[in-house]
């Protein structure tokens, strides 16, 4: 009988799209660990921060980042890293630096992220997203849970005219074409 080998390949891999002067790739080399905070566990957790990334915890609606480590806070007592990492095992690793500080799950597997750029970003966005995305109100670092099409969304706004989009692997080809009909709807209007 043949041996079967299966090897799991990240959701959009590959994908990296011109559209006019746009750019949407997939971020495959980044890692999501959700992070839970023990009941008043919160000092010890800002303490393990502080001495593993010299990283402040994030206020609502706001990221943190330093040394291409972010961290997102999704509420009250939970919060998102995201971070470059090449092995699916990302959990360990954070687990490992908090030294017990916190209760961790790798998310990479579960979400496709999306970095998209260039001068007709928001504009495409406006189509997409039903959030202000406007400089004054949603600043670099700013993120949010929202709605793009029909599918659940976390945006982060990480430069004037960047962002990650994170949604549901299991809809990621859905989410990338809804992304890409935006651009093109801006780059070629009806």
């Amino acid at each position: 009988m043949p041996e079967i080998r299966l090897a799991a390949t990240p959701a959009l891999a590959g994908t990296d799209i011109r559209i006019g002067a746009n750019r949407v790739r997939a971020r495959t080399d980044l890692a999501l660990v959700s992070i839970a905070v023990s009941l008043g566990g919160e000092a010890a957790l800002a303490a393990a921060f502080r001495k593993a990334w010299n990283l402040e915890l994030p206020d609502a609606r706001l990221s943190r980042g330093k040394d291409q480590m972010r961290a997102l806070r999704t509420a009250p007592d939970q919060m998102m890293l995201v971070f470059p990492h090449a092995m699916p095992d990302a959990d360990p690793v954070v687990r490992a630096v908090l030294e017990g500080a916190a209760y961790t799950t790798d998310q990479t597997d579960v979400w496709a992220i999306l970095e998209i750029s260039g001068p007709e970003t928001l504009a495409a966005l406006e189509r997409l997203c039903p959030l202000d995305l406007s400089r004054d109100v949603f600043p670099v670092d700013a993120f949010a849970r929202t709605v793009m099409e029909h599918m659940g969304a976390i945006i982060l706004r990480t430069g004037d005219e960047t962002f990650l989009l994170m949604s549901a692997s299991s809809s990621a080809g859905s989410f990338l074409e809804a992304v890409e009909t935006a651009y093109k709807f801006v780059e070629e209007p009806m």
